[in-house]
């Protein structure tokens, strides 16, 4: 039990920089894909915690859900800055 909340506090945390560091993006005159990144990069983080959250729930592999959260939300950061790089 210690492990998975301890899995799920790391969650939060990545989950956190990740949201932080999307908003640090800033766009002068944004193109449609730098938009789509800027989204990303503030709203995917989130989205891609509670769709962890979810799958947990669903599933009863809390733990599971934890590694698949978290390397979640790296990868929708790392979209998201492919998408908007400033």
């Amino acid at each position: 039990m210690l492990a998975v909340a301890a899995a799920w506090t790391s969650v939060l945390a990545v989950c956190l920089a990740a949201a932080l560091f999307g908003h640090t993006a800033r766009l002068s005159r944004p193109s449609v894909t730098q938009r789509a990144g800027l989204f990303v990069s503030r709203a995917g983080p989130w989205l891609a915690a509670l769709g962890a959250a979810s799958a947990g729930a669903a599933t009863g592999a809390w733990l599971a859900a934890a590694a698949g959260g978290a390397l979640a939300v790296v990868a929708v950061a790392v979209v998201g800055l492919g998408l908007a790089p400033s």
